[in-house]
């Protein structure tokens, strides 16, 4: 059994009062980012809902599938929002084993840990010429923008590929007193507008529908314990992911079950799961580009 160990200084601003959906999502693929807290409702989810940490690791390995499928088309750019902590293979590490030295990947991340995490990770392990982790906010497309292009690492008139992996279902919430409930939507079609011509958008996203019949009540119950002590979260149908990517044109196989992208590009890999159905990965996920 793997043993954790507080750290006894975690990065300002650290809510340790609540789960963290990022510290959480780490617990799941094996990862050290998190805290007692963490653990403890990572416990109960998967106490309730075993199949989530095959479905949190089928999600995991999209995310490799399409950067090696990418970099295989010639992307050398990547923007990682909503990055998370750097378990089981971030981009970078990835790309680096298809094209050693030559694609640039910035991660993106609203919370504090990730962020830490992944700016320790490229410093031991990453080139800064190439790699960055940045601190800001999925809700305002311009100002990450502006950071992204301030960083040096990649250059925004160039084609890239923005990666959406397993965020959009966290609810985004607008600024207090401003109207709405979820401003996901409309964040995505502004970063479809500042995309360069030619670019990818990439995206993973759990749903409630097309899933197996027994995952109905359990889907309910994993939305009731993150609404009421972690982060609010939405289930899309089908038809809501797609419209997503806008008039993007779909990537080959489309919109998918994560498992079913591209399985090609799962050969050897150890992070491999191995579903009843493809349904019960539970998680839509596909790739398109910008004309």
């Amino acid at each position: 059994m793997v043993e954790f160990e507080e750290e006894p200084f975690p990065p300002p601003g650290v809510d340790l009062e609540h789960p963290s959906v990022a510290r959480v999502y780490d617990y799941y693929l094996g990862g050290h980012a998190n805290w007692t807290i963490d653990r403890q409702f990572g416990d109960q989810v998967l106490e309730a809902f075993p199949l989530l940490k095959p479905i949190a690791k089928a999600n995991r390995l999209f995310l490799h599938k399409v950067v090696r499928h990418l970099v295989g088309l010639g992307v050398r750019q990547f923007i990682d929002i909503g990055s998370g902590v750097p378990t089981m293979g971030h981009a970078h590490q990835i790309a680096d084993d298809v094209a050693p030295g030559e694609v640039h990947v910035a991660y993106v991340d609203y919370e504090p840990v990730a962020v830490a995490h992944s700016q320790s990770l490229l410093k031991d392990n990453g080139d800064p010429s190439r790699h960055v982790a940045i601190h800001a906010d999925l809700r305002d497309p311009d100002r990450l923008w502006d950071k992204i292009r301030d960083s040096g690492v990649i250059d925004l008139d160039e084609p890239v590929a923005l990666l959406l992996i397993a965020v959009l279902h966290v609810q985004q919430p607008p600024p207090a007193g401003t109207d709405g409930d979820d401003l996901g939507p409309s964040a995505v079609a502004r970063y479809r507008d500042l995309l360069p011509p030619q670019s990818f958008l990439a995206l993973s996203h759990l749903t409630d529908e097309g899933v197996p019949p027994e995952f109905g009540d359990k889907l309910r119950q994993l939305k009731r314990m993150y609404d009421e002590a972690s982060s609010p979260v939405i289930w899309r149908s089908h038809d809501q992911i797609a419209q997503l990517f806008g008039d993007f044109t779909m990537v080959e196989p489309g919109l998918t079950w994560t498992p079913l992208w591209h399985p090609e590009h799962a050969e050897n890999s150890a992070l491999r799961t191995d579903f009843a159905t493809p349904n019960q990965s539970a998680i839509l996920a596909g790739v398109a580009r910008k004309s």
